[in-house]
């Protein structure tokens, strides 16, 4: 083994005694240099009658006693920040929210923690916060309802209005004290206004109050408008982004010759209903579209049992359930809760809910998430032997597509879903404990809106809010859209097979 003893000069410093093993890369000899002088290997430069030694290579004869010459300086060490770094864990909530420019939270003005966890789920869909950035209430329909003088506050154009203000408000301050909104709410809703015997207002079901807003909102929202008339099919924005429809089939199970009679049905809302043995909501929502019920029957001249069975024939950009959590007991006078753990998805796939005829029409779009699926899965196989960030930086660019049909603007046009915000109830009966909303940040990042306190969480805690003890249990779900990413080559091509707004693909699931 060629080991060499040499001298080393750096400055007025000199290093008689430095080993060198010529059967090692140079880079090794740069590294002891590094340790005695403090001087970063790519910043040294070795000298030796007039040779620049390099880094993979011996170019220059090595004796012992060969005196090398060391070019280079240290970095300059750190100074001391004037102010300290203050972490994360040393904030209070103030701090906190300006540091990670969290949204604004609302403040709590007496058991109005369902109306704020409401807003707050609301105010994550991109669409409703535009839709209403550009709402202008009719000034002639402003105070024309009769009632007095209070009814022009209670009309749907005035709750519009106020919810208008309210969001705009939060977007330029931390905490927002809804009152304005509040005092029309209770107009508007004199149920949510009642008092206890101390005089401070009484818990409300948030459901309930997620289900008055919409219709307010669909009584004024005028739809979006696309490139063609598609907008004439709705008549409001809610029917066109929340509303879904379904097929309905009754047959009667007691006379098999009667006809089945085929209806259409309305839903803002699918239900998952909750039974000893439902366990996941894909379950429970599938329980629900098929029932059975006591109607007249018109061949056997008698009430007879009739199953119900419904099959979903438009999917709405944005799919709400509600998990019937409640019962109410006659006895005690309350809506007692179902505690029972039921798990939701973050991505959701709807297609084994839809109808033939709409499974048809989703299949184009769900083809193409298959081929990104296996271009992904082939692309990480070939590199396998490669870092995760060497995968990643080496992603081709893509492009969100329209989730919409193109002759349905509100639609999803491939049946993939993903979580976006989650409405949570902590207690024993709708009418008491603590209602929450989560809601998507970006990515796997989530913001916690327990009222005026905003505080960031991630997917982990979004999936502990399945229930089963007196944690926080999901009671209303929001599912947006998911978006497809198609590489730039394949864009083109994929452009003209739905509509509906691309750039939503981070902004869709973000709260601004």
């Amino acid at each position: 083994m060629p080991c060499f003893t040499v001298k080393v000069k750096w400055g007025k410093e000199n290093f008689p005694n430095v080993e060198v093993n010529t059967d090692e890369e140079p880079m090794l000899f740069k590294a002891q240099l590094y340790a005695l002088t403090g001087v970063q290997p790519e910043r040294q430069k070795v000298l030796c009658k007039g040779i620049n030694l390099k880094d993979d290579e011996w170019n220059m004869p090595i004796k012992d006693g060969t005196v090398l010459l060391l070019l280079g300086t240290r970095e300059e060490v750190p100074q001391e920040p004037v102010e300290k770094p203050k972490f994360i864990e040393d904030m209070n909530e103030s701090e906190l929210a300006t540091a990670l420019e969290l949204p604004a939270g609302l403040t709590n003005l007496g058991n109005t923690c369902y109306m704020n966890a409401t807003l707050q789920c609301l105010k994550s869909v991109r669409e409703l916060r535009e839709a209403l950035k550009t709402f202008r209430e009719d000034p002639s329909s402003a105070g024309s309802s009769g009632g007095g003088p209070l009814a022009g506050l209670a009309s749907p154009g005035a709750i519009t209005t106020s919810m208008r203000n309210l969001f705009d408000d939060m977007e330029r301050s931390d905490t927002v004290t809804p009152v304005l909104f509040l005092q029309r709410l209770h107009i508007a809703f004199p149920n949510f206004a009642q008092t206890g015997e101390n005089g401070t207002y009484r818990q409300q079901d948030a459901n309930e109050c997620w289900s008055e807003l919409l219709k307010m909102l669909q009584q004024k929202l005028q739809p979006s408008k696309g490139d063609s008339d598609q907008a004439l099919k709705y008549s409001s924005f809610i029917d066109q982004w929340f509303g879904g429809s379904f097929d309905v089939q009754m047959s009667c199970t007691e006379a098999e010759d009667e006809p089945v009679s085929k209806s259409k049905e309305n839903f803002l809302q699918l239900s998952c209903f909750i039974s000893t043995e439902v366990k996941y909501m894909h379950s429970g929502i599938k329980l629900r579209l098929k029932e059975q019920l006591t109607k007249q029957s018109p061949t056997l001249g008698r009430d007879a049992v009739y199953t119900k069975t419904s099959l979903i024939s438009r999917l709405p950009a944005y799919l709400t359930v509600q998990f019937v959590r409640f019962q109410y007991k006659g006895k005690e006078g309350i809506n007692a809760k179902v505690l029972k753990d039921i798990k939701f998805p973050i991505d959701f796939d709807a297609f084994e809910l839809c109808t033939p005829e709409l499974q048809t029409k989703l299949a184009p779009i769900r083809a193409k998430y298959k081929e990104v699926e296996d271009a992904e899965l082939e692309r990480n196989l070939k590199g396998k032997h490669k870092t995760k960030a060497q995968l990643e930086t080496e992603k081709p660019k893509t492009i969100p597509q329209p989730y919409c049909f193109e002759d349905d603007l509100g639609s999803n046009n491939s049946g993939y879903y993903t979580l976006q915000a989650v409405l949570t109830h902590q207690g024993r009966s709708s009418s008491s404990g603590h209602y929450v909303g989560w809601v998507r940040q970006k990515g796997d990042q989530w913001i916690k809106f327990d009222d005026d306190c905003v505080s960031p969480v991630d997917t982990e805690a979004i999936l502990k809010l399945s229930g089963g003890g007196d944690w926080h249990c999901a009671y209303v779900l929001v599912y947006g859209p998911k978006i497809l990413e198609l590489p730039v080559d394949d864009e083109d091509k994929t452009a003209t097979e739905g509509g509906g707004d691309s750039k939503a693909s981070e902004e869709n699931m973000a709260v601004d």
